[in-house]
């Protein structure tokens, strides 16, 4: 094993699925004990890469270690420095809690009495304690994908590649599993998740890496990529939807660039170079347009606005499938 400051590291990644590259020359680096969320529209290749850098699939061009093994010439001990939380969850219905976890430990070689031992901490670990003699098809959502999160640290691996983690639970849900992954991240694990939601990669992540058509197409954390779409914004909602036209008309001029419209959210957003004295000006001309309107000030983009504006797709509602 080569002793390296990342713990992963990939470089000109490419696959290929009939005529679609689903990578097409990623590169990829993890330092270790960071945590790096893969952001991308569905079908941007992001499940792609987990399975390449797990072994799951072998790449058509390019070269990548993980933990310092070689993806191609040492899958082994890739396999052996990992753990692996993939979008549909791996525990056995059949199981209890503690059993599936048991059996997990000793498939890993860790012996009848560590594997006992080690389910019973993991339980605690992940507040389970009180179902861990249920079987997991009886588990709600939320508690079966802490389960299997909790399957994928059993043998205590180097690197955690966790594929959409919370995608298909609620809300409450989600945030007992952040609050795991938080636990995870305080103790140094070092982490690649792939995630549909913007909020959970501003928070769990150190780094954010969008990916789009199989490709790298920006890097950062949620501030930097936020600073890469523009500074402060013009916002405007109106009151009456039949207004926005008129209002995006003069938001356009004082703004001198074209402005975002949502008609949804009966809003129009555009780049504030003026600062403050453009605010001033926009609400004097609205205000000569007899406009009356719920709310106009300064922000700042959100990540959802540097999704939007570098992928030129919305922000992810949905799950991904399997690119």
């Amino acid at each position: 094993m080569t002793t390296t400051t990342n713990a992963i590291e990939a470089h000109g990644l490419v696959k290929r699925y009939g005529d679609k590259r689903a990578l097409d020359g990623v590169d990829l680096d993890v330092a270790r004990g960071a945590v790096c969320a893969l952001l991308g529209p569905n079908g941007a290749g992001k499940t792609t890469a987990v399975r390449v850098l797990t072994t799951l699939t072998k790449p058509d061009a390019g070269t990548a270690s993980v933990a310092g093994h070689d993806i191609r010439t040492d899958p082994v001990g890739v396999r052996r420095s990992i753990g692996l939380a993939a979008q549909d969850a791996t525990v056995d219905g059949l199981l209890t809690g503690h059993e599936n976890l048991t059996m997990i430990g000793e498939l890993h070689h860790l012996g009848r009495r560590a594997s006992l031992r080690r389910a019973t901490d993991l339980l605690a670990q992940f507040s389970l304690t009180d179902a861990g003699d249920k079987l997991a098809r009886d588990y709600s959502g939320g508690m079966r994908r802490r389960l299997d999160l909790a399957a994928t640290l059993v043998a205590e691996p180097e690197i955690l590649f966790l594929d959409e983690p919370t995608t298909g639970l609620d809300p409450r849900a989600r945030n007992d599993l952040w609050e795991v992954l938080d636990g995870l991240v305080a103790g140094g694990a070092t982490i690649l998740l792939t995630t549909q939601y913007l909020e959970e990669a501003d928070r769990l992540a150190d780094d954010i890496v969008v990916v789009d058509h199989g490709r790298v197409i920006a890097r950062g954390d949620a501030r930097s990529l936020k600073r890469q779409v523009g500074g402060d914004q013009l916002h405007v909602v109106v009151v009456d939807p039949g207004d926005l036209d008129d209002v995006a008309e003069i938001l356009g001029r004082v703004a001198g660039a074209a402005p975002v419209v949502d008609r949804a959210g009966r809003s129009a957003t555009a780049p504030a170079e003026g600062g403050v004295a453009a605010i001033a000006e926009l609400a004097s001309a609205i205000a000569d347009a007899g406009v009356e309107i719920e709310d106009l000030g300064l922000r700042q983009p959100t990540l959802d606005d540097a999704f939007v504006i570098l992928t030129g797709a919305p922000a992810p509602d949905e799950v991904e499938g399997r690119a």
